[in-house]
């Protein structure tokens, strides 16, 4: 595996980890704590977008 195929799993792991973050927050926890679960999964989604960035860069 090259470095361009880790960045690329690493993006869909960082996506499906943001993913289920969002949906524990909107769904299981409907509190308080639900809104963070829903700010670090879109800082997941953040990370996500940078790595994909940087696919074909480094």
């Amino acid at each position: 595996m090259n470095k361009n195929t880790i960045l690329g799993w690493a993006t869909f792991i960082m996506v499906l980890m943001g993913l289920l973050l969002i949906g524990l927050g909107a769904f299981r926890y409907r509190d308080v704590s639900g809104w963070g679960f829903v700010a670090v999964g879109v800082g997941f989604f953040s990370i996500a977008w940078v790595f994909n960035a940087l696919k074909g860069r480094v």
